[in-house]
């Protein structure tokens, strides 16, 4: 079904250059979409907690791993990780005890499910888990419980990302700010702490590499918050504090860095090459400021050029510039255009199907 979308990522591919992007409103494209909330049905008695990441399989079922009704899954008896059909229809879940805080989110080629634990409490967490769709671990990249800056621990994964070769990325820091020993952060101090890099990992769990370091020039990070491939194997990576998207080849070259999609949460690239961009985050509320100019959504443009073509509107009920709430993080379009948004403020899941 061709939409509204699809022929203005197809105009701006062809006659609009990247560069142009960044002089128009970043709030006033296109919003060719409408809005369903409410879409996917618990089981009797669950509600959904935070959740920043949602995905399908080839089956076309729809994966949601929240943290278990609440915004952390330390000690819970409920199962995160849910499967649902097309239609939003519960079918089941698993992972109780198995995840603290999941954060980050990957179905590969063969429908096995990565997960980024965020957190850690000494026993699990701060690593990245294959599961299987019945709940059985395949692999563990870091080491539970402990964080760490190696080929073999991780402090904060955000993100994983499997190439179609077996190719795996972690993007790792998601503390901008100073680490206090309670665990706190204070953001009138310079970052000087935590992780700030993608690493990359063979097939078998093998460290290949890793690129990064806090700051804001070419190449560093100051939170890596999300990452997406394309059908060229360039990794996509969500620089949040920096305000940024950059992208880079597969072995961590840069390539260029873009401003227009926001101030990135979540990031996603489509089979054609579209790439998605949830913004949580700015708004200019004071204490809390972010980002000024653009407003909080969901921006669709080509991950080729950078050129932006849509802009939807996330929850435009929620006063963001009172509540500095976040909104949508998790990200992902499916095949058929639909477009879910995962949001961690109001713990829920967003639909937007196109218009026709």
């Amino acid at each position: 079904m061709k939409t509204a979308l699809h022929g203005l990522l197809l105009a701006s591919a062809l006659f609009i250059p990247a560069a142009l992007a960044q002089n128009a409103d970043p709030n006033s494209y296109p919003e060719p979409y409408t809005e369903i909330k409410g879409y996917f049905k618990l089981p009797d008695g669950r509600h959904m907690g935070s959740t920043s990441t949602i995905s399908s399989d080839s089956k076309g079922n729809v994966w949601i791993v929240e943290r278990c009704g609440a915004n952390n899954c330390d000690g819970s008896p409920l199962d995160p990780v849910m499967e649902f059909d097309h239609d939003g229809n519960f079918i089941k879940a698993f992972g109780a005890g198995e995840l603290l805080f999941p954060h980050g989110f990957f179905i590969d080629r063969n429908d096995h499910l990565w997960i980024a634990d965020n957190h850690n409490n000494g026993k699990i967490g701060d690593d990245v888990i294959e599961f299987d769709q019945n709940g059985k671990v395949l692999m563990t990249l870091g080491t539970p419980g402990m964080a760490g800056n190696d080929a073999t621990h991780f402090h904060e994964p955000n993100a994983v990302a499997v190439a179609p070769n077996g190719d795996i990325y972690v993007a790792d820091g998601h503390s901008a700010d100073v680490q206090q020993p309670d665990g706190f952060t204070n953001k009138n101090q310079t970052p000087t702490t935590g992780n700030a890099r993608v690493s990359k990992f063979d097939k078998t769990g093998k460290f290949l590499l890793s690129w990064g370091g806090h700051g804001s020039d070419v190449g560093q990070f100051q939170n890596p918050h999300c990452l997406a491939l394309d059908t060229h194997g360039n990794v996509y990576v969500g620089d949040r504090s920096n305000n940024r998207i950059q992208k880079f080849d597969a072995n961590g070259k840069f390539i260029v860095a873009w401003t227009q999609f926001g101030r990135p949460s979540g990031c996603y690239v489509d089979s054609k090459n579209n790439l998605y961009v949830s913004d949580s985050e700015s708004h200019e509320h004071q204490g809390y400021g972010h980002n000024p100019g653009f407003k909080r959504g969901v921006r669709i443009g080509s991950a080729e050029t950078g050129k932006v073509v849509a802009f939807l509107h996330d929850d435009p009920d929620q006063d963001a510039e009172k509540s500095g709430t976040s909104n949508g993080e998790g990200i992902y379009a499916g095949k058929d255009g639909v477009i879910y948004d995962a949001e961690v403020g109001q713990k829920a899941v967003v639909v937007f199907k196109p218009k026709t």
